[in-house]
């Protein structure tokens, strides 16, 4: 859904319509009632900006693109309420062009159009356009590619605003086209400016230290969130000279802080847990996951990743892991939350000090590709099944030694891969945990078979626990 801005265009050789007139783009002091604090507070130049200074700073890529007088196309991915929106709007106001402004979510090929049209009635009275498409990582295939001949044309210069990885999200093609910036989320120095500029605006009751840090911390990064949130306090408590942490969990009651549960936010808590767990530091592999239960996670999913951690990081170095991790999804189903987050508490500390091996993940991923390039062999004869009369008579069986008739439980020198195909070691033990006493065992079975793998090559490393 396109913005509804009206198209003022002046007269050629007259003075041109700034590209934030309208209601919609008044001055701090000039909003209409009801305007959210968040949106009185939208900075009206470059200077006004608070945080994202790795990009606005002196000599940083975006303040050298307001000071160059060419835009540029570009994405600006982060999280919410972090300036996506208010850096596009200036822009188009430090340029003197025309603002037009689509939503990904609500909009279609038919606002992409309209923007088409009026950039090009803009063109020919020698006037600029930037075309915003907010949460750009909505559109499909098809709406990307819509702005591409328009983009290489210079019609208008585009900027896409994302919380999702534009790696992944965005058009290879549209993003060869367009810089990527990223912002961040606001650090607590950033937040705290907005805090004293939102006191400033309402003239409300002031924040004690230890309220204005928990609510901080209950922004999480998200400027929009902080002020408004504080905008709704002072409206609540506008009768109390002091707001203190108490009055502000009282007034919050159990909102819990923002967690993107769908976007990078939420596979980089979970990636930061698996690899505390791999790194064998149960203190930070615990502080994930207590983040993400405390994010809202479904405890659910972290188990199931919990049981692949214990087959892919520690396997059989200790088959005791995948066990635990097991027994704690059992668990969890019996006693639910709060009660069962313990159990998984205490698989998750389990995990993190447990001996670590990925030998058999790396044999599974080997034989994968081993098999994704080969060709199809067929089985040995000795080894094919033989429940039939006929298929006996085929030779189906022949020559084959049952093990467990052989000394040792093992046939010595019999050969399991198929005809032709050298015998291999995907399976590599490490030397810690059980796998050590795994690595002596296989050296000696396949001694046993007599084939052309090395013996020592399954002791692995010489390091243990």
């Amino acid at each position: 859904m396109q913005e509804s801005l009206s198209l003022d265009l002046p007269e050629p050789g007259g003075p041109a319509a700034g590209p934030l007139d309208g209601a919609a783009h008044r001055s701090g002091t000039d909003h209409p009632a009801g305007t959210p604090l968040a949106e009185r507070l939208r900075p009206q130049s470059v200077d006004d900006v608070v945080g994202q200074d790795h990009l606005l700073g002196p000599g940083q890529p975006l303040r050298v693109a307001f000071e160059s007088g060419q835009p540029h196309s570009m994405i600006l991915w982060g999280p919410p309420g972090v300036g996506k929106t208010t850096l596009a709007r200036l822009m188009a106001r430090a340029f003197d062009a025309q603002f037009i402004a689509i939503s990904a979510v609500l909009g279609g090929v038919k606002d992409i159009r309209e923007a088409v049209d009026q950039a090009q009635l803009a063109r020919r009275v020698g006037r600029r356009t930037i075309v915003f498409v907010d949460e750009v990582h909505r559109f499909n295939k098809a709406q990307q590619d819509a702005f591409l001949p328009h983009v290489e044309s210079g019609l208008f210069t585009f900027i896409g605003a994302t919380t999702e990885n534009p790696s992944f999200e965005v058009n290879a093609a549209l993003l060869s086209r367009a810089t990527v910036h990223v912002l961040r989320a606001m650090d607590e120095p950033a937040m705290n400016q907005l805090l004293d500029k939102g006191a400033a605006a309402l003239a409300g009751p002031a924040l004690t230290p230890a309220a204005r840090t928990r609510l901080i911390a209950y922004a999480d990064g998200d400027a929009r969130r902080v002020l408004n949130t504080y905008e709704t306090l002072v409206a609540m408590l506008r009768g109390h000279e002091e707001i203190d942490e108490p009055l502000l969990e009282k007034a919050l009651g159990e909102q819990l802080r923002r967690y993107d549960k769908g976007g990078d936010q939420f596979y980089d808590t979970i990636s930061a847990l698996h690899k505390s767990v791999r790194g064998s530091d149960p203190d930070a592999a615990l502080y994930w996951f207590v983040r993400m239960v405390d994010g809202g996670v479904d405890p659910r999913y972290i188990v199931r990743r919990l049981i692949r951690m214990a087959s892919e990081d520690i396997g059989l170095a200790d088959p005791r892991a995948l066990r635990m991790a097991l027994d704690a999804a059992e668990t969890y189903e019996r006693l639910g939350s709060p009660e069962g987050e313990l159990t998984l508490a205490q698989c998750v500390i389990y995990l993190a000090i447990a001996p670590k091996s990925n030998a058999a993940y790396t044999a599974y991923k080997a034989v994968r590709a081993w098999v994704k390039q080969d060709t199809t062999r067929p089985v040995p004869m000795h080894l094919r099944n033989a429940p039939t009369k006929l298929m006996k008579q085929l030779g189906h069986g022949d020559g084959y030694r049952y093990a467990h008739d052989e000394p040792g439980g093992v046939a010595a020198g019999e050969r399991y891969f198929p005809d032709g195909m050298p015998a291999q070691s995907f399976y590599q033990p490490v030397a810690r945990g059980l796998e050590i006493k795994i690595g002596e065992r296989l050296a000696h079975l396949r001694s046993l078979l007599g084939d052309e793998r090395a013996p020592d090559q399954a002791t692995g490393d010489a390091s243990s626990d």
